[in-house]
């Protein structure tokens, strides 16, 4: 029965991030590199403390089209405390969720600590198995 698989199972534990420190310049282009729609912000501890979309970086690349050049760090443009969904969330939960949502990914969280990011690939995915 789907309603009792787990998100665990298809969230992505590899997670790229970054800090809130990194220039947005250099965020935008790992976002473009990675091919990725977003990024969790980290914090020196490992604590999730927001995140970066593309939508984002759209206001810091405006900013750098009117000046020439891309100013500011992550933490400027960021989602803070962005949404985020428990691994043991069974994947019909986490489908009433983005559909509920405009977000395109949710970070995973256990215990309070960030052990992956789902997506709505890797949720449609989980239905199509």
């Amino acid at each position: 029965m789907k309603g009792q698989i787990s998100i665990a199972q298809f969230m992505v534990t590899d997670v790229r991030t970054l800090s809130p420190e990194n220039e947005i310049g250099f965020a935008a282009g790992f976002l473009m590199d990675e091919a990725i729609a977003g990024a969790p912000v980290v914090d020196g501890s490992g604590e999730l403390v927001g995140i970066l979309t593309k939508k984002d970086c759209f206001k810091a690349a405006l900013t750098a089209a009117y000046y020439g050049q891309w100013g500011g760090t992550v933490e400027r443009y960021m989602t803070r405390n962005p949404e985020t969904l428990d691994a043991a969330t069974d994947i019909v939960s986490a489908a009433e969720r983005f559909i509920a949502r405009p977000y395109r990914m949710f970070p995973v969280l256990d215990e309070e600590m960030m052990v992956g990011i789902l997506t709505r690939s890797d949720l449609l995915r989980s239905f199509l198995v």
